[in-house]
């Protein structure tokens, strides 16, 4: 590695130039998608979820020029990938806690949250950005002398990521068997299509989970580790795992739930054309 640190290498393989432009254009497409559907239903909420998106689209053009410069590595396109596509996950976090309270809302079923809504979205973020700060401070000393350190911190951000997001999914499915157990709430609720959008969250949650949890075990072999050495697990547990997280909430947009609220416009599909309708 050109500018690196003695003994240090960037990767135990060459980056693949194809596997990195198949997810730039991937990313690319999904995340300009959502940038459009979020300023055309004000769906402000995914904000950070849009960001990750670009930070997923930008990691990876930095595997791309990195596998252009095999063998001779430099940092700057090394720490671009690693330290955005590690924190990206973090971002997608933060709209799904925030998008859960608008569903709690949405039935008025504030009574059957674990936690009171008010708190919830605080709480979660709160963790999600120790999170987020801990995996990116991480990140950038592994380019530095404090390597051990490093993983140490990012594996302990990792940690906070698991813990909070399954506390997360535990608090939503808590909120699911309250309100179906309840006859008159669950007649309320069936008015508005919430059930559809919790799936969403917890197919998102449950693959953002599975993505932390290779990290974590990724990270605690080290360097000498199988998973490090094969660039073939970052794509199929990372890399696709997160853009399924993005698809998802294509699919079903969330801009729904806020419509539904008062807060902005919802994208519907009629005649196979795509347009919004405002909230009255």
């Amino acid at each position: 590695m050109s500018d690196g640190f003695a003994g240090w290498k960037a990767y135990f393989y060459d980056p693949s130039m194809a596997a990195a432009a198949i997810f730039i254009v991937l990313y690319g497409i999904v995340t300009g998608m959502h940038t459009y559907h979020m300023f055309r239903t004000r769906t402000w909420f995914f904000i950070p979820l849009v960001l990750g998106g670009y930070f997923e689209f930008i990691g990876y053009i930095g595997r791309a020029i990195s596998s252009s410069q095999t063998p001779d590595w430099t940092l700057g396109p090394y720490i671009m990938q690693s330290v955005l596509l590690l924190v990206a996950p973090a971002l997608f976090a933060a709209s799904i806690y925030m998008y859960l309270g608008r569903i709690i809302v949405l039935v008025r079923g504030e009574k059957f949250s674990l936690i009171r809504v008010g708190w919830m979205t605080k709480i979660f973020v709160a963790g999600d950005v120790l999170s987020f700060l801990m995996q990116a401070s991480g990140a950038g000393l592994l380019v530095t002398d404090s390597q051990q350190t490093g993983e140490n911190v990012i594996v302990g951000g990792l940690f906070v990521q698991i813990a909070f997001f399954g506390f997360f999914v535990i608090c939503s499915f808590i909120f699911q068997r309250r309100i179906s157990s309840n006859a008159t709430a669950l007649e309320n609720a069936s008015t508005t299509p919430w059930l559809k959008h919790l799936y969403a969250l917890y197919g998102s949650s449950i693959l953002i989970l599975i993505r932390s949890i290779f990290r974590v075990i990724e990270y605690l072999q080290g360097w000498d580790g199988y998973l490090l050495r094969n660039e073939a697990f970052i794509y199929v547990f990372d890399a696709l795992l997160m853009w399924l997280v993005m698809l998802i909430f294509v699919v079903i947009h969330p801009s729904e739930v806020n419509c539904l609220l008062g807060r902005g416009r919802v994208m519907t599909t009629k005649g196979g054309l795509s347009i919004s309708e405002i909230a009255v």
